[in-house]
Protein backbone atom coordinates (compact mmCIF):
# COMPACT_ATOMS: atom_id res chain seq x y z
CA UNK A 1 0.00 0.00 0.00
CA UNK A 2 1.05 3.48 -0.92
CA UNK A 3 1.02 6.93 0.77
CA UNK A 4 -1.79 8.00 -1.84
CA UNK A 5 -4.21 5.06 -0.98
CA UNK A 6 -4.13 5.43 2.39
CA UNK A 7 -4.75 9.60 1.83
CA UNK A 8 -7.73 8.96 -0.51
CA UNK A 9 -9.37 5.94 2.02
CA UNK A 10 -8.80 9.04 4.97
CA UNK A 11 -10.68 11.66 2.79
CA UNK A 12 -12.99 9.00 1.07
CA UNK A 13 -14.15 8.47 4.80
CA UNK A 14 -13.37 12.28 5.92
CA UNK A 15 -14.23 14.23 3.12
CA UNK A 16 -13.25 17.58 4.81
CA UNK A 17 -10.39 16.69 6.26
CA UNK A 18 -6.46 17.80 5.23
CA UNK A 19 -4.49 14.56 4.99
CA UNK A 20 -0.61 14.26 5.22
CA UNK A 21 0.67 10.59 4.75
CA UNK A 22 4.44 9.66 4.33
CA UNK A 23 5.60 6.38 4.42
CA UNK A 24 8.07 3.60 3.00
CA UNK A 25 5.33 1.12 2.09
CA UNK A 26 5.02 -0.76 5.18
CA UNK A 27 5.30 1.82 8.12
CA UNK A 28 3.42 5.23 7.62
CA UNK A 29 2.97 8.21 9.93
CA UNK A 30 -0.29 10.68 9.14
CA UNK A 31 -1.27 14.06 10.60
CA UNK A 32 -4.83 14.35 10.24
CA UNK A 33 -6.70 17.93 10.49
CA UNK A 34 -9.96 18.12 10.74
CA UNK A 35 -13.48 19.53 12.66
CA UNK A 36 -14.62 15.74 12.76
CA UNK A 37 -12.66 15.18 15.49
CA UNK A 38 -13.78 18.54 17.84
CA UNK A 39 -14.83 17.43 21.20
CA UNK A 40 -13.81 13.51 20.89
CA UNK A 41 -10.92 12.40 22.86
CA UNK A 42 -7.67 10.70 21.37
CA UNK A 43 -8.88 7.48 21.44
CA UNK A 44 -11.93 8.23 19.55
CA UNK A 45 -10.47 10.45 17.07
CA UNK A 46 -7.94 7.37 15.78
CA UNK A 47 -10.92 4.98 15.76
CA UNK A 48 -12.03 7.54 13.50
CA UNK A 49 -8.78 6.69 11.42
CA UNK A 50 -8.91 3.28 11.52
CA UNK A 51 -12.37 2.89 10.49
CA UNK A 52 -11.55 4.92 7.49
CA UNK A 53 -8.41 2.36 6.60
CA UNK A 54 -10.59 -0.87 7.23
CA UNK A 55 -9.33 -4.50 6.87
CA UNK A 56 -6.02 -2.49 5.34
CA UNK A 57 -5.05 -2.22 9.38
CA UNK A 58 -4.84 -6.22 9.05
CA UNK A 59 -3.34 -6.87 5.90
CA UNK A 60 -1.34 -4.22 4.26
CA UNK A 61 -0.43 -1.48 6.98
CA UNK A 62 2.29 -2.33 9.23
CA UNK A 63 2.04 0.07 11.31
CA UNK A 64 0.38 3.98 11.53
CA UNK A 65 1.45 6.52 13.67
CA UNK A 66 -1.45 8.96 13.79
CA UNK A 67 -1.55 12.64 14.88
CA UNK A 68 -5.06 13.92 14.74
CA UNK A 69 -5.56 17.90 14.80
CA UNK A 70 -8.82 19.96 14.79
CA UNK A 71 -8.32 22.94 12.57
CA UNK A 72 -8.23 25.26 15.67
CA UNK A 73 -5.48 23.15 17.52
CA UNK A 74 -3.55 22.90 14.40
CA UNK A 75 -3.51 26.76 14.09
CA UNK A 76 -2.29 26.84 17.49
CA UNK A 77 0.83 24.73 16.61
CA UNK A 78 2.28 27.21 13.88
Amino acid sequence: MDTEEIKSLIEAAMPEAVVNIEGDGEHFSAVIISNEFEGKGLVEQHQLVYSALGDNMKAKIHAISIKTFTQEEWEATK
